[in-house]
């Protein structure tokens, strides 16, 4: 039997991400065919974890070789998990006084050591006994330093002594500030934080950095050297524009890899295929929720359907679109479907059918365009073709040099200066400027922008500098628009965004229209 401890920083400031974290770690040896159980411990509630990231803690889980309603075995996933009865630290307290009254420990004092200890300790190997599994993850809530988790880090430091350092895992979650005035991430908090822990006897194996941005190599030697913690046990958890992107960050980090080894575990490589489309999915749900906040507004229901652009051609795009009162493409990243894209926009275009395009959607758009009425027919993004004579969509110029994805990207909200008289002002109620957020690293290639405008593609959205192109649009079409930003991040329900709300609007004119015939 392993066990797992994980501990906190600043409980406070880690938030849902830190919940991702502790998901994370179960849901690795879901991943690998490890059986498993977590106990949360201080002072929040403890319990065993279901360890499937779809579905929530009261949700059966299926053991191997089981299926559900629809008959679909499940491969990968084996353990054993449960909910145990609910307990915090009062309980724990509770619990130990209850035996003292019934003469458990024979009239000695009640002490915090061993007694409280013992209990908590108790609880771990319960879970571990209870379940059957190969590891035990222990979480210890609230914050290093607190006098209420001391009982909980004492029980776990004892743990080591008692079943030794090859079957206990020390991970500290800690946070790397980023000071905006001095523009610089400190690592002093984690250093200090460590400090702490190592003076009540726990060094640990393993930090996972919170911080907004990126960390450094260099910032990672210095805290290995400082926190006696080897580089490849420094894992980062930058913020991510949704939380199923961390452990996929994890993965690609060795952490889970690093973990089994100490315990001499061998596994098969995580299986993240589930991660991977739960963070798509996690995508398109927001566009699709911008959908039907749109059609609140217009007192419609939105029906979506969704198509896999790697099934669409040139040969039965009409087939696989046709009854559609409006196409939206959104955003992603990959060559994959990217013909099938261009297929459907192409097919929006001609068609005369409400188009909204959103970040990828957009490049997409302008590299239809530049194909069928410029007649670039090479015409592509370096992205997905990086030999191309007419890259109309291209790497930004800052972004040159750099490898990485995600942090790298140009991210947040940026300001768009809107062109009027367009489609685009009228969806913003012909404001002079707005501001949207962006996530992306390709953008519309300038040296083209002329040709575009010249063949009838309107620019009607611009950084303020007029520099970088934010919306393009199709003026003589009944809607026709596409937006290098994500619009769907500021949408809500009583507040519908403005490309969606007029894209819905012509859908809506489209759907009358077509049912009149």
């Amino acid at each position: 039997m392993s066990f797992v401890d994980l501990t906190n920083e600043v409980q406070k400031y880690l938030g849902d991400s830190n919940q991702v974290i502790r998901d994370r770690l179960p849901q690795f040896y879901t991943d690998l065919n490890v059986d498993g159980s977590f106990i949360s411990l201080g002072n929040n509630v403890w319990g065993l974890r279901t360890w499937y990231p779809y579905e929530s803690i009261n949700e059966a889980t299926i053991n191997e070789g089981e299926e559900d309603n629809n008959n679909t075995p499940k491969k990968h996933r084996k353990v054993n998990a449960f909910m145990a009865d609910a307990a915090d630290d009062d309980d724990i307290y509770e619990e130990v006084l209850r035996k003292e009254r019934h003469g458990d420990y024979l009239g000695r004092t009640v002490q915090v050591i061993p007694h409280i200890t013992g209990m908590i300790k108790q609880k771990i190997m319960s879970a571990a006994k209870s379940t059957d599994a190969d590891i035990v993850i222990s979480e210890i809530g609230g914050t290093v330093g607190d006098i209420e988790s001391l009982p909980f880090l004492e029980a776990i430091r004892q743990m080591k002594h008692e079943v030794g350092d090859d079957n206990t895992f020390y991970i500290h979650v800690t946070l790397v500030p980023y000071l905006h005035a001095a523009k610089e991430m400190k690592t002093k908090p984690t250093q200090h934080s460590v400090k702490e822990l190592r003076s009540i006897g726990i060094q640990p194996d393993m930090l996972v950095l919170r911080a907004e941005k990126p960390v450094s190599d260099e910032m990672k030697k210095k805290i290995a050297m400082f926190c006696d913690v080897p580089v490849k046990d420094i894992i980062e958890s930058i913020d991510a524009p949704n939380l199923y992107q961390i452990p996929l960050s994890f993965q690609k980090q060795d952490m889970d890899d690093e973990i089994l080894k100490h315990f001499n575990v061998k596994a098969p490589e995580a299986d993240m295929k589930d991660w991977k489309k739960m963070e798509k999915h996690i995508r398109n749900l927001k566009v699709n929720e911008a959908l039907k906040h749109a059609g609140y507004a217009a007192d419609d229901k939105v029906n979506i359907h969704m198509i896999d652009a790697g099934t669409i051609d040139k040969d039965n795009v009409a087939k696989k679109l046709k009854g559609m009162d409006g196409i939206l493409v959104p955003g992603g990243f990959g060559n994959r479907g990217v013909e099938g894209m261009i297929q459907a926009v192409r097919y929006a275009r001609e068609k005369d059918i409400p188009y909204l395009g959103v970040c990828l959607g957009m490049q997409i758009a302008t590299i239809e365009y530049a194909r069928d009425v410029v007649g670039y027919k090479d015409a592509n993004s370096t992205e997905f073709d990086p030999q191309t004579k007419h890259n109309v969509i291209d790497l930004m110029a800052d972004q040159n040099d750099v490898t990485d994805a995600g942090g790298t990207q140009r991210l947040g909200a940026y300001p768009t200066k809107l062109k009027p008289g367009t489609k685009a002002a009228s969806a913003y109620d012909n404001k002079k400027e707005i501001s949207e957020r962006h996530r992306h690293r390709y953008e519309f290639n300038n040296k083209f922008r002329k040709d575009l405008e010249d063949a009838g593609l309107v620019v009607s959205g611009t950084s303020p500098d007029d520099h970088l192109v934010e919306v393009v649009e199709v003026p003589h079409k009944k809607f026709f628009v596409a937006a290098q930003y994500h619009p769907e991040f500021l949408s809500r329900p009583d507040r519908p965004e403005g490309l969606f709300k007029a894209f819905v609007a012509a859908s809506d004119k489209e759907h009358k229209h077509n049912h009149k015939k």
